[in-house]
């Protein structure tokens, strides 16, 4: 097993391991055997999701650093950014965030409901402005990050989803030897993993943890990222940076397989953050047969993704599949037009 926290200091922030959910319905539904792994149950602070595994690494970087305030971005409607907000109240820190216009979804309580809300009643300065979705740095961090210093503060750069820092990849590297720990206690093993993929490093941190695990001499399995991005080639590129850098922060010894990262781009959408009919019915799908909510963002079209390859035949009928759930709920108040009639 992998032992990352003797060598990177963690501040707990999740309730770990989040716990396996087989989804019985759903199975029964698409003729496979389905599992999630609820990373959006796995914490208290403030609805949780996957970005809590990763700042269980940045927060301690960011205080033996001696900074004072985590400032990060990301869209109006940002899982990530709440997440920030809650691991900075958490820590005793400030928090300043950058919401940027990403999805071009129109609706006057936007910026007032959801993610947004909830990250403003944990304190967080909100800072509306910019505009369009990308994983690259953007200016209007960065002038984040120089108003913190020019008010004598020492800022924390939290790159969008944590992705693109030295750090971003370890939560979800460690979340394959949680995950390996519980399928030796529960006599299970999971084929193929399923997961959104955006700013790349939950997926990449899972390859470079898996990988490493088969180092040691573990089982392969198939991780596949579902585009939620818009932009294929951005999103793989993403996953594929991340996914080095975590190999080579772990210490792996040989290079990664060069078939390890797989992002599928059929089930993104017409645009970040805007669902499709598909989105919407896999949505409505997960909450009518397993009570499960996911988003119109990220976890309704890895979702989608999921039933599509179930019924067109992709995925092996004697597969155990993984759904791993990143959270985002909390954002379905934001896209009420989406569900109605």
């Amino acid at each position: 097993m992998l032992d990352l926290e003797s060598r990177f200091g963690r501040y707990s922030l999740g309730f770990f391991p989040s716990p396996l959910q087989p989804l019985k319905r759903l199975s029964a539904e698409l003729g496979l055997e389905v599992w999630a792994k609820r990373d959006d149950v796995s914490s208290g602070l403030a609805y949780g999701g996957n970005k809590i595994r990763k700042l269980e690494w940045l927060v301690p970087d960011a205080l033996a650093k001696g900074c004072d305030t985590l400032v990060s971005i990301g869209g109006v409607q940002s899982n990530h950014t709440r997440q920030v907000a809650a691991a900075a109240a958490a820590a005793g820190l400030k928090c300043r965030l950058v919401q940027e216009h990403w999805a071009p979804w129109e609706d006057a309580v936007y910026d007032k409901v959801g993610n947004i809300l909830l990250s403003r009643l944990m304190g967080a300065e909100t800072l509306l402005e910019g505009e369009g979705y990308s994983i690259h740095e953007k200016e209007t961090w960065e002038r984040a990050l120089e108003q913190v210093r020019r008010e004598g503060g020492k800022p924390y750069a939290i790159p969008a989803g944590a992705s693109h820092h030295p750090l971003g990849g370890l939560g979800y590297a460690n979340f394959a030897a949680e995950l390996a720990r519980q399928e030796e206690e529960q006599g299970l093993f999971f084929d193929v993993l399923i997961v959104a993929s955006a700013t790349g490093s939950t997926q990449g941190g899972m390859v470079a943890g898996f990988a490493a695990l088969e180092e040691r001499g573990a089982r392969r399995r198939r991780v596949l990222g579902i585009d939620t991005g818009a932009d294929l080639e951005m999103t793989r590129e993403a996953v594929t940076r991340s996914a080095q850098t975590t190999a080579e922060a772990i210490g792996m010894k040989r290079p990664l397989p060069n078939d390890a990262v797989e992002v599928d781009g059929r089930f993104c959408g017409p645009a970040y953050g805007i669902p499709d009919a598909t989105t919407v019915a896999a949505i409505r799908t997960g909450a009518r047969l397993e009570g499960m909510l996911t988003d119109p963002v990220y976890e309704g079209k890895s979702l989608a993704g999921l039933i599509g390859l179930a019924q067109a035949g992709e995925l092996p009928r004697d597969a155990r599949v993984l759904y791993v759930h990143l959270g985002g709920a909390p954002a379905l108040d934001a896209y009420h037009r989406a569900f109605e009639g």
